[in-house]
Order: C-alpha cells, then sequence, then structure tokens
C-alpha cells in the first residue's frame, strides 16, 4: 500500500512515529546511494548522541508502602494501646524525578575510501534541531563546521513545525525544504522548497569535482519505507493533521484527499 499523499504524509510528523520514520528513511537513503557508488568511495550510517536537559524524562520513584492493622478479637486492645503511644511517623509517598533525555540521531556520511575523508554530509532534521534546547546547539555547531569545510551539505527538512535553519535570501516559504550546498560554491546553495501537495524530489549527491554527481528519488524511497513500515495500517487517517495548522486551502485539499482514499 503506499501513502495517501502524493510526496511527503504528514501523519508522519507526529512523536508516535517521527523516531522509527527518520531511523528508517535514513538508512533507506544509505542503501540507495550505495547501489550507485564507486569503488573509491563508500556511504557510512553514523549516530550523534546527546544529553537532552531541556526535554527530560520522568524515573518513578517509590511506590506508596502501606500498612494494614489486625482488628480481631484477641489483638483490637493491643492494638488500640500501641496506636496511642507511637511515636508520628514520616509521611511514605510516590515521586517523579527528572533526568535528561539520552538522544540519539542518525546521519549519512559518503567518505573517499583512500583517505576516509568525508565528501558530502547528508542530514535528516528531527524536531530537536528545529526548537531551541540542546539538539538544536549540537545540530548548529555541526552544521557550521561542515560549511566551513571542503565537506557538500545535504539538509533534508521534512518537518512542517519548527524554526527553519538560518539562510539568506528565500523567495518563498514552504512545507518542506532540501538544501544542497557543494563545497565549491559557498556562499550560494540550492534549495529545493515543496508542499503536502507536492512529489519528493529527485536530489543530485554531489561528489568530488572530478565525479559526477549521483541522483536519488527520495519519492521512491519513501514509499519504500512507508510500505515496508505499514504505515497504512498504522495511521489512522480520520484523526486531525500534527500540528502546525494547514492553510485553509491547504486543509481542504487534504479532507477531499483523505475522502477519496477511504
Amino acid at each position: 500500500m503506499v501513502s495517501p499523499f502524493p510526496g511527503m504524509d504528514p501523519y508522519l510528523e507526529q512523536p508516535a512515529f517521527w523516531s522509527s520514520f527518520h531511523s528508517k528513511f535514513v538508512v533507506a537513503m544509505a542503501d540507495a546511494i550505495e547501489e550507485q557508488l564507486g569503488s573509491a568511495y563508500y556511504v557510512e550510517v553514523e549516530t550523534r548522541s546527546y544529553l537532552d536537559e531541556e526535554e527530560t524524562r520522568l524515573l518513578v520513584g517509590i511506590p506508596d508502602v502501606g500498612v494494614v492493622l489486625g482488628t480481631t478479637a484477641d489483638s483490637a486492645t493491643e492494638s488500640k494501646r500501641a496506636i496511642a503511644v507511637a511515636e508520628p511517623m514520616a509521611s511514605l509517598q510516590q515521586v517523579t524525578l527528572p533526568i535528561p533525555a539520552f538522544v540519539k540521531e542518525r546521519y549519512l556520511e559518503i567518505r573517499e575510501v583512500s583517505s576516509d575523508s568525508v565528501i558530502t554530509a547528508i542530514e535528516l532534521l528531527s524536531p530537536k534541531n528545529k526548537r531551541s534546547g540542546d539538539g538544536r546547539k549540537s545540530y548548529e555547531n555541526k552544521r557550521a563546521l561542515i560549511l566551513g569545510s571542503l565537506t557538500h551539505l545535504v539538509e533534508i527538512d521534512l518537518l512542517r513545525a519548527g524554526v527553519k535553519m538560518p539562510m539568506e535570501s528565500i523567495q518563498s516559504r514552504s512545507d518542506y525544504n532540501i538544501l544542497i550546498s557543494r563545497s565549491q560554491r559557498r556562499p550560494q546553495a540550492d534549495l529545493y522548497s515543496f508542499t503536502i501537495r507536492d512529489r519528493l524530489p529527485t536530489l543530485p549527491i554531489p561528489l568530488t569535482e572530478e565525479e559526477p554527481e549521483l541522483t536519488i528519488d527520495l519519492q521512491a524511497v519513501f514509499a519504500g519505507v512507508y510500505g515496508r513500515s505499514r504505515y497504512h495500517q498504522r495511521i489512522d487517517y480520520g484523526q486531525p493533521l500534527p500540528p502546525p495548522n494547514l492553510q485553509p486551502a491547504d486543509q481542504a485539499w487534504v479532507k477531499q484527499l483523505l475522502a477519496v482514499k477511504k
């Protein structure tokens, strides 16, 4: 089965699905790229890890403990006497403790076999990259290092929510963006912008200047991940879209699209 949407499925942007989708999509892109790479290169799935202190998990403390006094005929008098002379006891209650969330984010690196140098970095942004906090800081630091190096950057943003990554001269805003920053052309870069109505684009993947660029059909990659993950069985398309809200015209389009697919 395929998604009812022609391109990115916005229902996958909700927390219940995004983390798994992110990992599967990154690995699927690696497989699609590997099929085209010559023997001089290899693609590696890397992981960025950090503690996110602003988004905490809850650690459950000691559960309640209760003491029941016996009330048999033989013990009733002694129990009353014990209660009368007992010292006050400290109360015992269940508590929760905030602990930092340990976050892992996958990304791709195309490396040169002979030197192990990173030729191209490919990032699929996560929600934590697009809101203030450790995830944003961690990615912005890496992004700055890449943009100041000879490594190409492919930055894929399939999330409507959150703050877009910094860039200038944007002529129009869209639901989704993909940035292709070739090292030899900086500070200029190519920005692919599209909406929930559009098919995911076929992207060029730059290598060294001596090598022709690869192409990756993101829509085909997406369709494979969607089908293998059985999202058509797991997503309730009767529920509202995850935020942010769409423009009225797009909301009407989604309503009509899903009505036809039923």
